[in-house]
């Protein structure tokens, strides 16, 4: 019996992956990588260097430039993994609200996409590792030994991100919650470099009326399977 040593999980937003991921890789005493972190780490470095988020050619310039590694956390803080920046400890650093107003263009660069995908090959190489992302089984790990597609109707989406917003005592309303995840989804579905979309031999799970234990046992029964293959 072997277990997956590289595993996948694509989906849109507020689909659990990242849940799903976090948990998984707990359980199986894997390396969790939520590969959003490496762009929010470029857009931290061009922030901290007055490099113009805008400015295509200089961000995909310092995307390549850059060495971003994701590791087992290293501080008992709450942290889910530890992100370094050329050696910096950066893992809270990029959690900030000018990361979060910044992000958006620096991940839609293809150049920037092109070079993380590099590095987050680098890392995949070990071993061991739960991957999430949008593009992860179709583009990163096109070959990783088990893909999952975490998917569920938009409005339950929607309703799960609302809940979110309402326990961190923000300000939130339903209805601009769902307006913004559809917008997003079709951003995200609609674009050139890297569409959301299912890898061809992924496993599909659609998390819409599932708690996060169903889903759970859902991946750890697929695990098992692919152990007796």
């Amino acid at each position: 019996m072997t277990k997956p040593t590289t595993i996948t999980i694509d989906g849109p937003a507020a689909s659990g992956k990242s849940t799903i991921g976090y948990e998984l890789a707990q359980q199986l005493g894997y390396l969790y990588f939520d590969t959003g972190v490496m762009y929010r780490a470029v857009t931290w470095v061009a922030l901290q260097q007055d490099i113009n988020i805008l400015d295509k050619a200089a961000i995909t310039a310092l995307a390549r430039r850059v060495r971003i590694d994701v590791v087992p956390p290293t501080v008992d803080d709450g942290r889910q993994y530890t992100v370094f920046v050329d050696g910096q400890d950066v893992t809270w650093a990029i959690r900030s609200a000018d990361v979060d107003a910044n992000v958006s263009p620096v991940s839609a660069y293809a150049g920037v996409r092109e070079a993380l995908v590099a590095q987050q090959r680098r890392i995949s190489e070990q071993g061991r590792v739960v991957m999430v992302g949008r593009d992860i089984g179709t583009v990163v790990l096109p070959d990783a030994d088990l893909k999952l597609y975490l998917d569920a109707r938009v409005e339950a989406r929607a309703m799960r991100r609302y809940r979110e917003l309402v326990a961190r005592c923000q300000l939130a309303d339903y209805d601009s919650v769902l307006s913004a995840m559809q917008r997003r989804d079709k951003i995200d579905s609609g674009r050139k470099v890297s569409p959301l979309r299912p890898a061809k031999d992924a496993i599909i799970i659609d998390t819409s009326d599932l708690a996060v234990q169903e889903v759970l046992e859902l991946v750890t029964g697929l695990i098992q399977e692919h152990g007796h293959g």
